[in-house]
């Protein structure tokens, strides 16, 4: 298959699979969803992507039919069906289908939607061009929900400058961007914003926290400001689609570039990662 829709076991290429209007995805974003990709048939980093997935299933009281290991097991099945190894994958639990109604629906089972297309990676290498907005998103941002209106008018602000990326502040504080996370280095230090509510904590912000503690460079959860942004050696969004991308231009003015041996070491490294892990 060129494409491939998978809904409630119905399958399908995206642009003939059906799924209820009722569904409250539809008319609330009642759901949660997870991102990743795959290479030679092997998806990336499945178990962590799961494991987020299912946590903020928890966090919103949506509770899968289908357990982690299943969800495994049918995403790689179904990623044979493709007819190419390298995808970007897609996977969505909405509460159910019902008349529209704020309160939970009482009968109704969570429905399982996973989507499947051919994509790559984007250029790690490639650097990254920023604007900045205020961070309109409710504070349930440590939730992968389907409510994300404000990313999109972010994304869209971006796009519109000809940009790649927004970086959100609440006041002066950064905490992430539109689709990614974000992180200052400075002076040997790696910084990110805290794990809490006004963040989604990605998988990709976790490797390379991790490559860091790895190879000695100190990695600090605090808040920073958009001032000290500006003023960082490196700036590095990280995503499930991007690893890790230095950001080189903020709002039209450049940025970082002072430690680029050092961001080169992190990138290979965690193209190393992927790679090894998708490798035949």
């Amino acid at each position: 298959m060129k494409t491939l829709g998978y809904y409630n076991g119905s399958i399908a290429e995206l642009d003939c699979l059906t799924i209820p209007v009722l569904d409250r995805a539809c008319y609330f974003g009642d759901g949660v969803y997870d991102v990743t990709y795959s290479r030679n048939y092997r998806v990336f980093a499945i178990q962590e992507h799961l494991l987020r997935l299912f946590q903020s299933a928890d966090i919103v009281g949506i509770r899968p039919r289908i357990s982690p290991k299943e969800l495994s097991m049918l995403i790689c099945s179904l990623l044979r069906r493709m007819h190419t190894g390298e995808n970007r994958i897609y996977i969505q639990f909405s509460r159910g289908t019902g008349a529209r109604n704020h309160i939970f629906p009482q009968n109704s089972s969570p429905n399982l939607l996973i989507m499947m297309e051919p994509a790559t990676l984007r250029d790690p290498y490639k650097s990254m061009k920023c604007i900045t907005r205020p961070d309109t998103r409710f504070y349930h941002c440590n939730v992968k929900s389907l409510n994300l209106l404000p990313n999109v008018l972010a994304s869209e602000a971006a796009a519109r400058s000809g940009a790649d990326e927004c970086i959100l502040l609440r006041g002066e504080i950064v905490t992430e961007c539109a689709h990614s996370n974000l992180f200052l280095f400075k002076s040997g230090r790696m910084l990110t914003h805290p794990a809490d509510e006004q963040i989604y904590a990605g998988t990709g912000r976790a490797h390379l926290m991790n490559l860091c503690r790895t190879v000695g460079i100190p990695v600090e959860e605090q808040y920073f400001s958009i001032a000290e942004l500006k003023k960082a050696d490196e700036v590095l969004v990280t995503s499930a689609s991007v690893l890790c991308a230095p950001v080189t231009e903020l709002n039209g003015v450049s940025i970082g570039k002072k430690a680029q041996e050092t961001v080169r070491a992190l990138q290979d490294a965690l193209l190393k990662q992927f790679y090894d892990a998708t490798n035949l």
